[in-house]
């Protein structure tokens, strides 16, 4: 094991502690609402679907995403593109 700050170690490659559960929890959850926003998709208007992934991608980096960024998966998911978020029950470390 592989203390690496407060809160944060890693062993055999992948994070542990409290703060790697966080980030876990973190994914977890832009997972769940991306999967949201992609059935709701259909329903909602341009606006609110970019509020949507603006929320989703700020719930995962907790800082501002890119506008561009921002963009790019509105337009992916309105063209009916499925975005699979993939959270794992493991952070896998370098």
């Amino acid at each position: 094991m592989i203390f690496i700050e407060s809160g944060l170690y890693a062993r055999d490659g992948f994070a542990e502690g409290p703060l790697a559960d966080a980030a876990l929890s973190r994914a977890a959850r832009a997972a769940q609402l991306f999967d949201d926003l992609q059935e709701q998709a259909p329903a909602m208007t341009d606006g609110q679907l970019r509020d949507g992934v603006y929320r989703a991608l700020l719930c995962f980096t907790q800082e501002q995403p890119p506008a561009g960024q921002v963009d790019s998966f509105t337009a992916l998911i309105r063209r009916g593109v499925h975005i699979d978020w993939a959270a794992c029950d493991r952070l896998p470390c370098a």
